[in-house]
């Protein structure tokens, strides 16, 4: 070839995507025309059935009885071939009534933290007068599965486990049930796709630094005294009577003196949890660090604000204000 030859230029990006698998792309595919609901009623539209392996090999099994009782014309053969094969219809049958007509219900689910266990409570009913044994749930891909029997004119609830692993308003993910009742020759299920998404909150840092020091209040001046690590420098004897998350605990653990903050002293200073004071420069690890702050200052009862890009939360105590900072952070 010469130098001087045309060469071909390089594949455009688009066509260099990552291998996916032909099993995951045909489930994404299937998935992704699925309507999302929190109540799905199952019918012979969404209800699927298959054999398992033991279904396979008991086919195989009638099949070479079959042909055994055909080349040595046995009629005892005839009959537990026949016997055998009608047992397996009857229970494909059964197994996938077993499923079909339940009604499945999720309660929206609670915010959770990432990486921490978020269980999907859900709601089976049917309005059958039997029973449904043996039916199964999970999410799908996951082997960790959830089994209920539901009682006949009833309902049974159950838990999924679930562990989310990404902060912010995440979409529940795909849930699959099934059953293999009676015999387990027939696997029969079902896909559901959730609604309600879940509010997932940033991984709180586990060993996380001290509270930064308050900030002056407005007007405080010269009288202001100077709040670090989450402890108050003004602090006076204990007298009883005095709430137990203002003891400082860790001057006890280290001389045995039994102290209490001076709570005149926190009303010069605020203390402002910000984006741009955590010390870490991922995003991620400051969320996940302010996550921590929050918890820390919420369990001292303390009075806390939290700065954000684009969004400011004035100081303030209790479980309402936790769950706002914690929601800003979640959705920042």
């Amino acid at each position: 070839m010469s130098d001087n030859a045309p060469v071909d230029p390089p594949l455009a990006g688009p066509r260099w995507r990552p291998f996916v698998p032909v099993r995951q792309r045909m489930q994404q595919w299937f998935e992704s025309r699925l309507r999302r609901t929190d109540t799905l009623t199952l019918t012979q539209r969404n209800v699927y059935i298959l054999p398992t392996r033991p279904g396979f090999m008991l086919a195989l099994t009638l099949a070479v009885l079959l042909v055994g009782s055909i080349n040595y014309q046995l009629n005892l053969g005839y009959l537990l071939t026949f016997l055998l094969a009608g047992s397996a219809v009857v229970g494909m049958h059964v197994c996938h009534n077993n499923l079909r007509g339940l009604v499945l219900h999720m309660t929206p689910p609670a915010p959770a933290f990432a990486g921490t266990a978020s269980p999907l409570e859900l709601r089976l009913s049917s309005e059958r007068p039997g029973d449904r044994p043996a039916i199964g749930l999970a999410v799908v891909g996951s082997d960790r599965w959830a089994w209920v029997d539901v009682p006949g004119q009833g309902s049974a609830t159950v838990q999924v486990a679930f562990t989310p692993q990404r902060r912010g308003l995440q979409p529940v993910p795909t849930l699959t049930a099934e059953t293999r009742y009676p015999l387990g020759t027939f696997r029969v299920w079902t896909v559901w796709r959730p609604a309600s998404p879940i509010l997932v909150y940033p991984r709180a840092e586990l060993r996380p630094p001290p509270l930064p020091p308050g900030e002056a209040r407005a007007g405080g001046g010269a009288a202001s005294r100077r709040q670090s690590s989450g402890e108050f420098d003004g602090v006076r004897a204990y007298q009883r009577g005095d709430p137990v998350k203002l003891v400082v605990w860790k001057k006890f653990a280290r001389s045995q003196e039994l102290v209490s903050r001076d709570q005149q002293a926190s009303q010069y200073h605020e203390l402002w949890l910000d984006f741009t004071g955590t010390g870490v420069s991922d995003i991620e690890a400051r969320l996940s660090r302010l996550c921590a702050w929050v918890l820390l200052a919420d369990r001292l009862g303390q009075a806390y604000g939290l700065r954000l890009p684009g969004r400011e939360i004035r100081p303030d105590t209790g479980t309402a204000h936790r769950l706002r900072c914690l929601e800003a952070l979640a959705l920042c």
